[in-house]
């Protein structure tokens, strides 16, 4: 994986040393919270419901056993001794003191870490594909050219003070385990006939409380023009973005306010008059990065391990977690092994500082010393032998992180909701817990198959309720937590078809009649799937009423 050099270290400790100065001010008074926000916010430091909470960016989703540990040390010894892992494959402590941030951001850095651009109106952290450099069916590693963004929008002048928070993901496979369609610039690499890579450029994807799918203004453009292309598209939204309106300050209104032909037009004309050739990443720069994201000296091995089916011949719970939580690998005799962070009745996303170090010392013996955090909330050893994963699968269960149910209806996706965020309106945690408890039972949970339930505690949508299978957004009526549900969303995840934004299906419901519903819609499923249909399948199949009369049979459920 890619490291940090000598400048990256300077540049990080004058920024600790910067704001250590800040917060000084801050505790003596000098500064008042008003003064004092957006300082803190561009080190990624929150003030929400009970404490200061702290984002931490994790690149593309990727840490060493190094990174992992010294972020179970700072969860252990200045939290609660736990962290939350987001959609956005950043790493969030709730319970920070403001006198602490600097000694944890220094901390942070002495291993690569920071939490630079995780907030404000500017390039948030990159993500990308977390099976990226272990798929086959991937084009190229697209960890290279998250690197290279990451690289390139760091600190940009140009695009510090953007009209809004302005978010990139990037993929490399057909299948889209990024969910590319969803960010204000989605790019999937293609390789023609020749040989030859090139970007599918999609715009103006976001949720929130207008929820959008991007728009794709080019079908193929070269990849040694990416970063002019970018230029081009920024310019042109730091130049017509509203700035007089939060609401409708995101780029996905001003493609969807100009016309998607309008907006194509005005970023070609931008990047025609640009100087590429002073914008676009030079070659040999281009090689530099690529350099640290080099094969992973994996073994030439058997496709298939002896050792391995024995193991799961023997032991119902391994061959069921094999079922659920491993994935191909591009190397014979490998695996990629999911690390479910739902353990049932736990908050999703939660890891322990303990759970933390066992998966770190994993990555280290069994992994090629990686880790990947994934946007559904869950942690992956990319690298794994089939001949090891016995052993793994024995770790993990020691430490609760064996659950197998990657992709089931307990594999919920949730943000902390009204438990922690101050932008809240309902709790999303326990809604996301009391479900997780109705399908505990591994037989019904593989019976029932892939389902996705994702869950936001306001319109913010940080749970990517708008692109679930059954979507849950909590709203306040007068004072009142009430959950509006909607059907048929996908972030075009293998086996979900393209992506799609949910239909709600009724009024919302109180938070007592929450998890009964979403009951009721598996059970509707289970009454109308046909043979090898998923959840999804079967609802774009019948469409809605099947699924809204099983929820809203009794009217006075409504």
């Amino acid at each position: 994986m890619y490291r940090q050099d000598q400048i990256d270290a300077a540049m990080l400790a004058d920024r600790t040393a910067e704001f250590r100065g800040q917060v000084t001010r801050r505790l003596s008074g000098e500064l008042s919270e008003e003064q004092f926000k957006p300082l803190r916010l561009m080190n990624g430091l929150y003030l929400q419901l009970h404490a200061y909470m702290l984002r931490i960016a994790i690149p593309y989703g990727a840490l060493n056993p190094g990174q992992l540990r010294r972020l179970a040390h700072i969860a252990r010894v200045y939290d609660r001794g736990y962290g939350h892992f987001t959609t956005r494959t950043n790493l969030q402590l709730h319970w920070i003191r403001l006198v602490d941030a600097p000694d944890i951001l220094d901390l942070l850095a002495e291993v690569g870490l920071h939490a630079i651009q995780t907030s404000g109106n500017v390039i948030r952290n990159i993500t990308a594909d977390p099976y990226a450099g272990a798929t086959l069916d991937e084009v190229d590693d697209s960890r290279v050219w998250a690197e290279a963004i990451r690289q390139w929008s760091t600190f940009h002048p140009e695009f510090s003070y953007l009209p809004r928070k302005f978010k990139i993901a990037v993929t490399a496979s057909p299948a889209d385990r990024a969910a590319t369609r969803i960010y204000d610039i989605g790019l999937r690499l293609h390789r023609d006939a020749a040989g030859e890579l090139s970007f599918e450029v999609g715009v103006g994807g976001g949720l929130g409380r207008s929820p959008h799918l991007g728009a794709i203004l080019r079908e193929r453009l070269p990849v040694r023009h990416l970063m002019s292309y970018l230029q081009a598209i920024l310019r042109v939204y730091n130049l017509h973005g509203r700035r007089d309106n939060l609401h409708k300050a995101r780029i996905k209104i001003l493609v969807s306010q100009l016309g998607v032909e309008t907006f194509a037009r005005e970023v070609e004309a931008e990047w025609e008059a640009s100087d590429k050739a002073a914008a676009d990443l030079p070659l040999e720069e281009l090689a530099r990065i690529r350099s640290g994201f080099l094969d992973a000296g994996l073994e030439t091995l058997p496709a298939t391990s002896s050792r391995f089916e024995a193991a799961k011949a023997d032991s119902r719970a391994l061959a069921r977690f094999a079922r659920r939580n491993l994935k191909s690998h591009r190397t014979p005799g490998y695996t990629i092994v999911h690390v479910s962070l739902k353990t049932i009745g736990q908050t999703p996303g939660d890891c322990s500082a303990e759970q933390m170090e066992a998966v770190a010392d994993l990555a280290e013996r069994y992994s090629r010393n990686e880790i990947r955090v994934a946007y559904d909330q869950n942690l992956i050893l990319p690298h794994v032998k089939l001949d090891d994963v016995p052993e793994v699968f024995t770790a993990l269960e020691a430490v609760g992180l064996a659950t197998p149910n990657i992709g089931l209806v307990s594999d919920i996706i949730a943000c902390p909701g009204l438990d922690y965020c101050a932008l809240a309106n309902a709790r999303a945690i326990p809604i996301a817990q009391e479900i997780a408890r109705r399908f505990e039972e591994p037989e019904r949970a593989e019976r029932i198959g892939d389902l996705k339930v994702k869950i936001s505690g306001c319109i913010n949508a940080c749970g990517h309720h708008h692109v679930g299978h059954i979507g849950i957004l909590g709203v306040d009526k007068k004072g009142e937590e009430y959950y509006q549900i909607t059907l048929g969303g996908s972030g075009g995840a293998p086996g979900e078809g393209e992506a799609a934004i949910g239909q709600m299906i009724g009024p919302a419901l109180p938070f007592a009649r929450v998890a009964q519903a979403v009951d009721d819609l598996v059970e509707a499923y289970l009454a109308e799937r046909q043979e090898g249909e998923i959840f999804i399948d079967t609802l774009r199949r019948t469409g809605l009423e099947p699924f809204r009369a099983a929820v809203y049979a009794d009217a006075h459920q409504a």
